[in-house]
């Protein structure tokens, strides 16, 4: 029964008064229309005053009887028998007030006589009313309420399963290495082999940490950024060996910003695109710097090299559309993609920044 109470009146108690009362003058108007109907005649002027009277204070009575009985009631403690019947009581002494209340108001306005507790006759009839109006509100409410219950259940349970969705398409996306990386990786380490076995073991090794983080931490989404750079400089020490002296690589990162968590995998897929579209064939001199700078609440990552510039139409491919997907999925529209040949050629993320 707690959503019952919960429900049953929701606002200040002068609005409710004044909703309420407002209902009452309009059923004693509405009586007072039958009746001169029924009569084919206006009804007094006196009746029709009393009519509201007791409309608007019989319902105000038991408005302001529920209003305080929904607000102190603890259904949490007791039966729901003990519930019945302490809201059918109080709509009983809320009709029993009211109707002792009107007849002191007519007694005030109209200077008669007033006898208290002796209206026998309007007990019985609004007792009637009470108790058939009291249990339209009752079932009608404990429906509305366990209708707002199922509601809220299913809506909880839609929310559950788009996080469970959000969070399968972050694994995946965090657990897939670009194939040809791997090919590449495994074709230097066996012409190492017979060269430099120690280099093929480091090269090896450095691999293998690569795929384990990228395997055991699927769970996760965010990494901190001292990791996540850990793991990209990880992947550059593999490339090195295979680009050898043609390329260089450069880091910057602001001290301000090495707290901060980023997606996981967020980095390396953005430094392998660039060694694979742009740099690949490059001779010498080619250059690559990951530059990452704290700008007010925002971080900004930015991979740039010297290599060939992006086409004026790009294709995304893996690398561009996982970082799409997954920027979408952890924050929506609140991040940048900034693409760009100048000055420099350069991709820019700006994200919320995550401590």
């Amino acid at each position: 029964m707690e959503g019952f109470e919960n429900r049953y009146f929701n606002g200040s108690v002068a609005k409710i008064n004044l909703t309420y009362g407002a209902i009452g003058l309009g059923i004693g108007l509405l009586i007072s229309a039958f009746e001169s109907a029924l009569n084919d005649s206006l009804v007094p002027l006196n009746d029709i005053i009393s009519t509201l009277i007791f409309s608007s204070i019989i319902t105000l009575s038991i408005t302001n009887s529920i209003y305080l009985f929904s607000r102190f009631w603890r259904s949490k403690k007791s039966p729901k028998r003990h519930f019945i019947f302490v809201f059918y009581g109080c709509n009983i002494l809320g009709m029993l007030v009211g109707i002792e209340l009107s007849y002191l108001a007519i007694a005030l306005i109209f200077h008669i006589p007033y006898h208290f507790l002796s209206h026998f006759r309007d007990y019985r009839f609004n007792f009637l009313v009470v108790i058939i109006v009291s249990t339209i509100i009752y079932f009608y409410r404990v429906q509305r309420a366990g209708m707002s219950a199922r509601l809220k259940e299913k809506e909880l349970a839609l929310v559950k399963a788009k996080q469970l969705i959000t969070q399968a398409e972050l694994q995946t996306l965090q657990s897939k290495i670009n194939p040809h990386f791997l090919y590449n990786s495994l074709n230097s380490i066996a012409s190492l082999i017979h060269q430099d076995a120690d280099k093929a073991e480091d090269m090896t090794l450095k691999l293998s940490r690569l795929f384990r983080y990228s395997i055991n931490s699927p769970k996760e989404n965010m990494a901190p950024l001292t990791e996540e750079m850990e793991i990209v400089n990880t992947y550059l020490e593999i490339e090195k060996v295979r680009f050898g002296d043609r390329l260089s690589f450069i880091t910057e990162i602001e001290e301000a910003v090495k707290n901060k968590v980023v997606p996981r995998f967020l980095i390396q897929p953005l430094v392998e695109n660039a060694l694979k579209h742009g740099l690949n064939d490059m001779a010498s001199h080619g250059e690559l710097k990951i530059t990452i700078k704290g700008e007010s609440e925002y971080i900004a990552i930015t991979i740039a090299d010297n290599g060939r510039p992006f086409p004026a139409k790009l294709d995304l491919g893996y690398g561009l559309q996982s970082t799409y997907d997954k920027l979408n999925l952890l924050y929506g529209e609140n991040y940048q993609v900034q693409i760009a040949n100048t000055p420099e050629k350069h991709i820019r993320i700006i994200i919320p920044a995550i401590i």
